[in-house]
């Protein structure tokens, strides 16, 4: 079988060099480590419990995200219809579930930045008549998007300019990630209805990503949302592929019947499909959740409570976490014997060696001396330690409490970093919220250019990744 892309290539189904796959890494090196580290589990309990309770902003706030209007100022512009209707949508918003589904990028799984996602559609009445209103998600820039936060806000489509005082890259919503006709994917009221909406895949290898099962279904939804006429619509693939669905036979390229009545063979000319609608990214690819579950790469229990009850009924809900078990000492080959380290008087320190000795000791290391085998140990801890990996991942994904809590864990909470790799970290981590704060305060619209940039510092500022995730 034959499928014409829209630059005018041609492709067989069974043709391996070219497939038609998610453009994202491996799944099994991409979102596990997502999903571990991007929505930590005391965020969804702090963000769900002020959520249940009706406290939407502080469940916003529990899942960092910063709110843009006021309810008050939008019923005075808008009207009390619309901020009603706004209302409701923000009491079921679940904050930690929008951010578990919002695009994001490889190679390490940040949030797309840059990005305006529409969430809701609403009619404002004006003077010249009805207009468009939006609910959006902001992310913003890559040089400042320190802490992985989210800003919503409202996008006024007769306006020309966004809605917030400070400047974003791309203040409208975007064509191709929207989640307005994906509801189930923040909106608690209707989180059941991701395992319908998620697609299953194909058979064939080549479309095994795709949610080609429910491409026409979704599209039909689009068009009708749009108010369009039945037409084509682009599906875009990655990689500077596009894919042209037409109305036409029940059964398309890739053997998968529709019974909206469309096909996924393109013309072979195809001519300018910028003006096409653009089929949403959340249609195109099956959940990564449902894949990462197939192929045993997380369980239920690692999951959203919402998308685990939705994609698994009959799963247990995992409880509410705990505390982790104190750390036991850690044993150290010592000059011939066997010592513990370990934690006294919220610091790490040797347990079998006596004050005086410490002391000697510490100043032989300070007048270049080889210091013992205990101490090496401890400032290796403090400087460059075993969990810097995963301390610098989640300050990646802004997780500072996260983070040091795995310090405060392998070091003490009274501990005094040293120079190092680790102290580099936190204090880049420190800069780059600074950064953010003054972006989010309107006092930077560029990113800076030091002259000679910090530790750690990102050399990446593109506003638009060359590369991107299915979700």
């Amino acid at each position: 079988m034959l499928t014409r892309i829209a630059n005018g290539r041609t492709l067989r189904t069974t043709d391996t060099s070219a497939p038609l796959s998610s453009p994202c890494p491996s799944l099994s090196a991409f979102w596990p480590r997502v999903r571990q580290f991007a929505v930590p589990t005391a965020m969804i309990e702090k963000a769900t419990a002020r959520r249940v309770v009706g406290d939407w902003a502080g469940a916003c706030s529990a899942a960092r995200f910063d709110i843009d209007f006021g309810l008050r100022a939008v019923a005075h512009t808008h009207g009390r219809h619309v901020a009603d209707q706004l209302r409701s949508d923000l009491r079921h918003l679940a904050p930690d579930l929008l951010r578990w589904h919002m695009p994001r990028i490889a190679p390490d799984g940040l949030l797309r930045p840059g990005l305006t996602v529409a969430l809701a559609r609403y009619e404002a009445a004006g003077p010249a008549g009805v207009r468009p209103l939006r609910l959006v998600a902001r992310t913003p820039p890559a040089w400042a998007d320190a802490g992985q936060r989210i800003s919503l806000a409202l996008w006024d489509g007769a306006r020309a300019r966004a809605d917030p005082p400070h400047h974003h890259p791309h203040p409208h919503p975007h064509r191709r990630f929207r989640l307005d006709l994906h509801r189930h994917l923040w909106d608690a009221r209707r989180a059941g209805e991701l395992r319908a909406r998620s697609g299953t895949g194909a058979p064939d290898p080549q479309w095994r990503h795709c949610a080609v099962d429910r491409w026409a279904d979704e599209a039909a939804l689009l068009l009708h949302t749009d108010g369009r006429p039945a037409g084509p619509v682009v599906v875009r693939l990655g990689a500077g592929r596009r894919l042209l669905m037409e109305p036409g036979p029940d059964v398309d390229a890739v053997g998968v019947g529709h019974p909206s009545g469309f096909s996924t063979v393109a013309p072979p000319s195809v001519g300018d499909i910028s003006a096409l609608p653009v089929l949403p990214d959340a249609s195109t690819w099956i959940l990564p959740d449902l894949e990462l579950l197939r192929t045993g790469a997380v369980t239920a229990e690692r999951l959203h409570p919402l998308v685990a009850a939705s994609l698994l009924p009959d799963s247990t809900p995992a409880g509410p976490s705990t505390a982790p078990a104190a750390r036991r000492p850690r044993i150290v080959e010592c000059r011939g014997a066997r010592h513990r380290i370990g934690l006294v008087d919220g610091v790490l320190a040797p347990l079998d060696h006596d004050a005086a000795e410490i002391r000697r000791e510490e100043l032989l290391a300070a007048l270049s001396g080889t210091p013992l085998p205990c101490l090496r140990v401890i400032d290796e801890a403090h400087r460059s330690p075993d969990a810097l990996t995963g301390v610098r991942e989640r300050l990646d994904h802004g997780d500072v409490d996260g983070a040091l809590a795995v310090i405060e864990d392998l070091l003490g909470p009274e501990a005094l970093l040293r120079d190092g790799p680790l102290r580099d970290e936190l204090e880049t981590a420190a800069r780059r919220r600074v950064t953010h704060g003054l972006y989010r305060a309107g006092l930077i619209g560029s990113a800076p250019s030091p002259a000679h940039p910090g530790p750690g510092a990102r050399r990446d500022v593109r506003s638009h990744p060359r590369h991107s995730s299915t979700r």
